[in-house]
């Protein structure tokens, strides 16, 4: 597959990740115990690139949606947390992902990246607050992290299994694994 149908998969499936991030920023918290908490819906891309995408591209396509995202709903804080939670979230998942999937499957890879975005939220949130004690908020975040990343996981696991486009840039992509079955 030549480098300009690469590029053009990544940037749709970035403004894709956009809109869908734009959308839910528009509703109102769902949890009203948790202010701030969202589904993550936009990391159902980032589950779909990491197993369809080289890491250069996933890489582009968070940058992509971070920035165009940051532009169109906060500022300067807005982009720290989503930086720190999106990188964060990333490099878990990479790390996971190398277990293989005879250890953990994409829904496992994904709660872990719900859970870890969470955390690189609240360590921005420390920082800027100078207090340890916003980790507190760790243990209702993580179930709700970890809920989410499951819900995008079994919705990525789909994705990546029925749709053969997907599929076939997994082979090209991640010859070496057999994450999709």
């Amino acid at each position: 597959m030549d480098r300009l149908k690469i590029l053009l998969y990544t940037a749709i499936l970035a403004a894709i990740a956009t809109v869908i991030s734009v959308i839910e920023g528009m509703f109102p918290p769902i949890f009203a115990f948790a202010p701030g908490a969202k589904l993550g819906l936009a990391n159902l891309v980032t589950v779909v690139c990491l197993f369809s995408l080289p890491k250069r591209n996933t890489v582009l396509l968070l940058i992509t949606r971070l920035l165009v995202s940051t532009l169109l709903l906060g500022g300067a804080s807005t982009f720290l947390y989503s930086f720190a939670g999106t990188t964060l979230s990333y490099l878990a998942m990479l790390l996971v992902k190398q277990l293989g999937p005879k250890r953990v499957s994409v829904i496992g890879i994904s709660s872990i990246g719900g859970f870890f975005h969470n955390v690189g939220q609240l360590a921005v949130a420390s920082l800027i607050a100078q207090t340890w004690s916003v980790m507190l908020y760790l243990p209702v975040l993580s179930i709700l992290g970890i809920m989410a990343g499951i819900l995008n996981g079994i919705a990525g696991n789909f994705l990546l299994t029925r749709i053969k486009q997907l599929k076939k840039m997994n082979l090209i992509f991640h010859a070496n694994s057999s994450w999709l079955k």
